[in-house]
């Protein structure tokens, strides 16, 4: 079960017994009932701990007494103390969540937090690369591989050779796979060996919630993983290393900071703007709509459970299409 982060720890040990224990049977019902991942029950804990919190610096020492305005204070409280629009959106949604539970849980009386409003969270276009940017990106680890020439005899220093050519051969599917198919970086760092379909040319994705999704791969990401698979993998298996499809340094699954540093080194080798994986899944699906992908399809793609997270694409495309008009229009 997930804590409070680092910061909110001593909040939380300070909170009476029962509300404190009214937050662990939160973060267990989101983590084992509701399969959330454990990124998202440590914030959604730790709003409702500064909460608490708050509700108990008000008087209110019983969970019973919780009202709509102790919540809309301690939001106010948040905005004076310079929290932004996003993260007070968030908060809100957290303690929404929570009252739904209480209610539920029989330790509230009503649902108070259902009539709890939030600021609209300003909306970010996200950083989408270029084609020829994201084709760059993707190719780049090509240049630091060695041919298919493995050194000869099981020597040691044969296989820390072998482990060390390796490393491009795992970083390259690891580009490949995160635009091909748009997934996120956990989700990429989370496939195993066996969720990949060469035949369909398909890989099997649980996404958030542990919602299964199958996503299609193209023939450039096909010929990494059979390279990776053939002649990297192989190099880099450990005790630790299980059904995992793509491995760390040291043989165990690759982990998604790990990933985000491999992205980012790519990227700044390549000379392009400072990138994510998260900005490859931006560009996969910025990319599938301006070659006419139906945005149904691609909503399935990404695995978003609500066509309004898909609909940001459609505006990154217009602002492309706009910026591209003023650019070359006589009469912009």
């Amino acid at each position: 079960m997930s804590r409070p982060d680092r910061g909110s720890r001593a909040m939380h040990e300070a909170l009476p017994p029962a509300l404190r224990d009214a937050v662990d049977s939160f973060a267990e019902h989101l983590s084992r009932v509701r399969n959330r991942s454990a990124h998202t029950v440590r914030a959604y804990v730790t709003d409702v701990v500064s909460l608490l919190d708050h509700a108990v610096r008000m008087g209110c020492v019983d969970l019973a007494e919780l009202d709509l305005s102790v919540l809309r204070s301690w939001l106010a409280r948040q905005r004076t103390t310079g929290a932004a629009r996003t993260s007070l959106a968030r908060r809100a949604a957290s303690a929404r969540a929570f009252s739904a539970w209480a209610h539920r849980a029989g330790l509230l009386c009503a649902d108070v937090g259902a009539a709890l409003a939030s600021p609209r969270a300003h909306r970010e276009l996200p950083t989408v690369l270029r084609a020829d940017q994201a084709a760059a990106l993707v190719e780049a680890p090509a240049r630091h591989a060695s041919p298919a020439n493995p050194p000869a005899g099981p020597t040691p220093e044969a296989a820390e050779e072998a482990a060390t050519e390796a490393v491009p051969l795992r970083d390259r599917v690891l580009l490949e796979l995160l635009y091909a198919t748009g997934v996120r970086v956990s989700e990429a760092c989370g496939l195993d060996v066996g969720d990949v379909d060469h035949g369909r040319r398909v890989i099997r994705v649980f996404g958030k919630g542990g919602r299964e999704r199958a996503v299609p791969y193209g023939v450039p990401a096909q010929r990494a993983l059979d390279d990776w698979l053939r002649r990297g993998r192989p190099a880099l298996l450990g005790a630790r290393t299980g059904d995992a499809l793509l491995l760390g340094a040291r043989g165990g699954r690759l982990n998604p900071t790990t990933a985000r540093q491999i992205v980012g080194a790519y990227a700044e080798a390549a000379g392009l703007p400072r990138t994510s994986p998260h900005a490859l899944r931006h560009s996969a699906a910025t990319h599938l709509l301006e070659n006419g992908a139906d945005l149904r399809a691609v909503q399935e793609l990404l695995g978003h459970s609500s066509l309004a997270s898909t609909q940001i694409y459609t505006h990154v495309s217009v602002e492309r299409l706009r910026a591209a008009y003023r650019q070359a229009h006589p009469r912009a």
